[in-house]
């Protein structure tokens, strides 16, 4: 059986979807698995026993538009697969294996692409089955009968966390900076203004925090970012980098794992950082921890409970309450406390 998966997009669903690549490779051992994942996903995975061979899918580059889907699409048919697993729920994650004739495709029946599916699978109904997303990729193989049950899995972990800390000492001595701690930030949160807390709360967070541990702070960011990450680095005393659109996604993960403790709203960065076993401080407020939080020991969720949240809305109509009651003062008391938590467990 040589199979295709079409990995998720975005990197938090791709920590997320973790379990189920895992439970694929595990019940079918003897399949050729292929991934197909966007450049940053498929560093994501590089280094995890996922699969056998890895496509990077360029969709700002050789693979972007409608002509680019139909290389893709020409390549993955010389290579002949039997079966497709497509894991996100968009038209457009669909089309490609329809256009390679793969024989049997397999996916969730969303966005009106029934069509382009040979196996189109209903999606879970509320209450159908645990909220939290990592359970929604496992049931797409429940359904599909590739696996009988979920797999115990109450955390997410990577396997590479050592070669991705011991790349992230690496990385520092080659700026000259030996035996430093860090305190990472990640103050952005992709296409959604309601789940960014206040840079100049996370400044003051991370500076208390950092100066408690003898620290430095890093703060993490896209291109696109690179003002935000500036008002926090600026707002702290100790000293740090803004590598805001100054790593690669490889680069991304190692330093994330380096990092003695992430504070961090919803985001890519906070699933990266809790699979790391990184001491996570993740601040939620529009959206919902049980359905996309972190499924770690090792990540602590911060929030004032409002009455109109979880609301999941990328703007605030009113006066972002759920994110403006949580003060510096409390993340840093809790995340020191939690950093020191963790530590006493690893001991």
């Amino acid at each position: 059986m040589k199979l295709l998966v079409r990995a998720t997009n975005w990197i938090g669903d791709a920590v997320m979807s973790l379990p189920a690549l895992r439970e694929i490779r595990r019940v079918h051992d003897g399949w050729e698995i292929t991934l197909l994942a966007r450049p940053a996903i498929a560093e994501l995975y590089s280094r995890e026993n996922l699969s056998d061979h890895l496509i990077r899918f360029d969709d700002n580059g050789s693979h972007a538009g409608p002509i680019g889907r139909w290389k893709l699409s020409r390549e993955l048919r010389s290579q002949r697969f039997d079966r497709a697993i497509i894991l996100p729920n968009s038209l457009d994650s669909a089309i490609t294996p329809w256009l390679a004739r793969i024989p049997e495709r397999i996916g969730y029946d969303r966005y009106r692409r029934g069509f382009l599916l040979t196996n189109a699978l209903a999606a879970p109904k509320p209450g159908e089955v645990q909220k939290h997303e990592r359970f929604y990729y496992l049931e797409m193989l429940r359904r599909a009968g590739l696996i009988a049950e979920f797999p115990a899995s109450p955390e997410i972990r990577f396997e590479s966390v050592g070669e991705a800390r011991s790349a992230a000492r690496d990385f520092w001595a080659r700026k000259g900076v030996i035996g430093s701690r860090w305190v990472g930030v990640s103050p952005g949160a992709a296409n959604s203004r309601a789940k960014q807390w206040s840079p100049d709360r996370f400044a003051e967070a991370a500076d208390a925090v950092a100066r408690r541990l003898d620290a430095k702070v890093v703060v993490f960011g896209t291109a696109s970012e690179v003002e935000l990450c500036d008002r926090v680095l600026q707002g702290v005393s100790v000293g740090g980098y803004n590598l805001a659109g100054k790593t690669s996604a490889r680069e991304f993960i190692d330093l994330i794992a380096g990092c003695d403790v992430l504070l961090t709203n919803d985001s890519g960065g906070m699933h990266v950082a809790a699979a790391l076993g990184v001491p996570t401080v993740a601040i939620f407020g529009p959206t919902d921890e049980v359905a996309t939080g972190p499924s770690s020991a090792t990540a602590l969720v911060i929030r004032e409970p409002v009455e109109c949240s979880p609301c999941l809305l990328k703007e605030c109509p009113i006066d972002h309450r759920c994110m403006e009651r949580v003060s510096s003062e409390r993340v840093a008391t809790e995340a020191l406390a939690f950093v020191e938590q963790v530590a006493g467990a690893i001991r």
